[in-house]
């Protein structure tokens, strides 16, 4: 019951919700670039939504189930496909024994989520199992998938017929309210008021883009360069996934799920939680326009997500227990 790597993909991990409680010892937190994809992924196939799953980026790996399996992929779509059949996200599949999964286009977005009803062998490191490279802990083997290895599942039986490749489950969720427009809204940050005044009109009201130096620690941007009105220097203080720092080019970047625990450069804001799964999606020369906000607002819109995500498990719930009554 194992997932052979036949090819891995560009970065591909395993990782979860991320490993929290650590920052303090200088170990980041790492877990999920799209948080809610992967929640996504795991409620499509019925597992808890943090079960650790499979995340990668274009191309995308191939892989083989030397067993049946019931699999969900979610987040970016880079045509995922079996034997040339071309398969939909955010949709619950039934595949069979020596079944191999490719991928092919790149339609939309950035990273890719693939889950397993029962999840993956794993042992855990520091209560979390999300890779960290950079330690060579966590996930599978401390590192990025690589061609020959073989991960354990923990497969669930299925009394459905899987003589055929795979079976398409007739439900497919909706992920619309996962997902916003271009305006990434932040809350400005204790050195956003030592912006010139032009250039915090600037941030709050011209158009960044994406940067091709854009990885899984932070997303570079373009835009026009802010000055800060006094050059003293800061002490490095915590840092946060969604933290947006300023560069002394006057250039700016975010930081992303594999960001360092402190930072030296001034802190222009945080990119509200409920933005990031769009800012997570967001591929090279891909507009971005921040928003200023609330706390308040930050937090209703949290919570707004957070009921859509109970909504959503439970109507995967009942469409997949349908499903295998029949």
């Amino acid at each position: 019951m194992s997932i052979q790597i036949i090819k891995p993909g560009l970065f591909s991990t395993i990782q979860d919700e991320g490993r929290k409680g650590f920052q303090h010892l200088g170990i980041n937190p790492n877990g999920a670039m799209d948080i809610r994809a992967m929640q996504i992924a795991n409620a499509l196939v019925l597992n808890d939504v943090s079960q650790a799953i499979l995340e990668f980026y274009f191309p995308g790996p191939v892989l083989r189930f030397t067993q049946p399996a019931v699999i969900a992929l979610s987040g970016a779509d880079f045509s995922a496909e079996i034997n040339g059949v071309k398969l939909s996200i955010n949709q619950p599949l039934l595949i069979s024994a020596n079944t191999t999964i490719q991928f092919g286009s790149k339609k939309w977005g950035q990273v890719g989520y693939l889950s397993v009803q029962g999840g993956f062998h794993l042992t855990q490191w520091l209560n979390s199992y999300s890779t960290n490279v950079k330690a060579a802990a966590g996930g599978f083997e401390g590192g990025i998938l690589k061609p020959g290895q073989t991960i354990d599942l923990n497969l669930k039986t299925s009394n459905k017929d899987t003589s055929k490749e795979f079976s398409i489950i007739p439900w497919k969720g909706s992920v619309k309210d996962f997902y916003h427009s271009n305006a990434l809204q932040f809350i400005p940050g204790y050195e956003f008021k030592k912006l010139t005044a032009s250039s915090q009109e600037l941030f709050s009201s011209s158009v960044f883009s994406l940067l091709g130096q854009s990885d899984r620690m932070g997303y570079r941007l373009k835009g026009p360069s802010l000055e800060l009105s006094t050059n003293n220097e800061m002490i490095s203080s915590a840092v946060t996934k969604g933290t947006v720092q300023l560069f002394p080019s006057g250039q700016c970047v975010v930081l992303m799920a594999d960001h360092q625990t402190t930072g030296g450069y001034p802190r222009m804001g945080h990119i509200i939680a409920a933005d990031l799964p769009t800012l997570a999606q967001k591929t090279r020369n891909d507009a971005i326009y921040f928003k200023p906000t609330s706390i308040d607002q930050a937090e209703k819109l949290f919570l707004e997500q957070e009921q859509h995500l109970h909504k959503f498990t439970n109507a995967c719930s009942l469409q997949l227990d349908a499903y295998h009554r029949h």
